[in-house]
């Protein structure tokens, strides 16, 4: 199962994927991390993040980029797996000196089906950022239509689509 949930920043997406991730487990509880610590109020946000998971019985993954390097190991046919979330991920592989741009929505959806394919249930995190009608430079234009690229693929691969508005669940799929 595939579970694409999306939101725009604080709707109480995190906590609805964190949700249905445990609502589902059979196996392992695994939380794919693909923030990347830039500053130490980064780091000190991902410890207390993971500090709050360990009690929700998630075991984590820092993964900010590649998805297809996530040793088979880690992950049984009956785990759930919650990747949180999509925007940090594709601004890691578009943005990070050593990932390649050009392929970055290629890269991201390849490793989305290669987890797909090892897992009982995934559920991804993804963020709603494309109706605030402003214009912006190139760059960040380009960053925006491979977000919606990348969620409109998963939204065709996923069994479910929840967007959260205001901490409201509607289902679109």
């Amino acid at each position: 199962m595939l579970a694409l949930v999306t939101g725009g920043a604080a709707s109480g997406k995190s906590e609805y994927a964190e949700n249905i991730s445990m609502s589902r487990k059979k196996g392992s509880l695994i939380y794919i991390a693909t923030m990347m610590p830039y500053d130490d109020e980064c780091h000190k946000k991902i410890a207390r993040h993971r500090e709050m998971r360990i009690e929700k019985g998630f075991h984590t993954i820092e993964c900010p980029y590649g998805l297809d390097s996530i040793k088979s190991k880690d992950i049984t046919k009956d785990s759930t797996i919650l990747l949180e979330c999509i925007s940090n991920l594709l601004a890691n592989e578009m943005y990070n000196k050593n990932r390649c741009r050009e392929n970055a929505v290629a890269e991201i959806i390849r490793g989305i089906r290669i987890l797909k394919d090892k897992c009982e249930n995934l559920v991804i995190v993804s963020n709603e950022i494309f109706s605030d009608g402003n214009k912006y430079d190139a760059d960040t234009e380009d960053y925006i239509k491979n977000l919606a690229i990348i969620n409109k693929e998963l939204s065709i691969m996923a069994d479910e689509v929840i967007e959260i508005v205001y901490g409201i669940e509607v289902r679109i799929k």
